[in-house]
Formats: structure tokens, C-alpha cells, sequence
């Protein structure tokens, strides 16, 4: 088995994670501060010295107590557990939920996103779940992606990189791998595929320096 080197470098790898995982963070934080602080808020705002403390109507279910007592401790009620209803900043907080899920794939991409070559077999891991493709019978293409480095700058520049997609004909399967590999890995992959035309491309993108 010959592993592929997909993905960023271990350091990279590492800074990538840990980057999810401040993203996902601060939209928990988004999440939840709001989900915690609006019945509080609410109550400092509804303020009132006439309003019984929670304590004093503690364990008294929220429909017996007198309309005036009901409106007086409605902004804290989701501390009491009278109300299940969401207040502005409750809604606002989902905003956060998007955040966190980016942040967590950001993170689960960064560790998990993997590649290797068994025979002619080739799998690719990505965040959630991995393909594999034989390469011997599989419709195989080369193709290209783009990245825009310096944006915004007068210096700002476009590179595309080759990349070799592997679609199986039976499953419909397809997976992309990135060409910017070792020549020891192109030259197998090379040797795993049944196009000549293209095997003798990657041997040629394996001597070239």
C-alpha cells in the first residue's frame, strides 16, 4: 500500500484543526450565550420591586400564579421553566449553529483528508467519508483546479494544479486526486491505470522537476 500525499502537511494540519476548532467554539458561544443571558436580560429589563424573587414562587406552576405576577416574572421565565418560548436574542443565537458546523468540518477536513493506493485500488478520505475507485477499470480524466493567491493585491495571481479524477463506471463513484505529489507516487499511479496516453503523462509530470 502506498500512501498519498493528500492533504496539507502535518504543521498545517495541526494549525488547520485547531483553527476549526476556535470557529466551532465561538459559534457554540454564539449559540448558547444568548440561549442562557435572554431570560436574564429580560427579567433585568421587566424589572420590577414589587415582582416576587424566584424563590418565593418556586415549585408553583406558572398558570396559578395571578396575571400581574405573570407578567411581572414572564422575563425570567425560562429560568423558572414557566416559558419554552424563544425570545428575540434566542433567535438571533441560531445564527451561530452555520459557525459551528463550518468550524467542525474546517477541523474534520484538515485531520481526516487522506489518500492511498492499494494495487490499483486508490482511496480518497475526506471530513465525513472515503471513496475507493480501481484505477485499472475505472474511466479516468485529467483535469485542473484554480487558486487565486494574493487576492485583492496588485500582485494577485492565478495557479492551476492537475489533478487525475476516477469515476467507476458500474457505481458512479468518482474521487479527484491532487497531482502535486512525489514522483514515486505519480509513477504508481501511472502504472495503476489502463489509459497508456495518460500513464505516460504522469510518468512525464514525474521526471519534470
Amino acid at each position: 500500500m502506498i500512501k498519498l500525499s493528500i492533504g496539507a502537511p502535518p504543521v498545517q494540519k495541526v494549525a488547520g484543526a485547531a483553527f476549526g476548532v476556535v470557529f466551532a467554539l465561538a459559534g457554540l458561544a454564539f449559540v448558547l450565550l444568548p440561549l442562557i443571558a435572554d431570560g436574564w436580560l429580560q427579567s433585568v429589563i421587566t424589572a420590577d420591586e414589587s415582582c416576587p424573587s424566584p424563590s418565593e414562587i418556586a415549585g408553583i406552576p406558572y398558570d396559578l400564579l395571578p396575571p400581574a405576577v405573570q407578567d411581572c416574572v414572564s422575563g425570567g421565565s425560562a429560568f423558572l421553566g414557566f416559558d419554552d418560548q424563544f425570545g428575540p436574542m434566542r433567535w438571533i443565537s441560531l445564527l451561530g449553529i452555520p459557525f459551528t458546523l463550518v468550524g467542525l468540518y474546517l477541523a474534520l477536513s484538515s485531520v481526516r483528508t487522506a489518500g492511498w493506493l492499494d494495487g490499483t485500488r486508490a482511496t480518497v478520505r475526506r471530513a465525513f467519508r472515503a471513496r475507493t475507485v480501481d484505477l485499472a477499470t475505472a474511466t479516468v480524466t485529467a483535469g485542473s483546479y484554480s487558486l487565486r493567491r494574493n487576492r485583492e493585491t496588485s500582485r494577485e495571481t492565478l495557479e492551476r494544479f492537475p489533478t487525475l479524477t476516477a469515476r467507476d463506471p458500474e457505481s458512479g463513484r468518482t474521487i479527484t486526486i491532487p497531482l502535486h505529489l512525489p514522483s514515486s507516487e505519480l509513477n504508481a499511479l501511472a502504472q495503476a491505470i489502463r489509459d497508456p496516453a495518460l500513464a505516460t503523462q504522469l510518468r512525464t509530470l514525474a521526471s519534470t522537476p
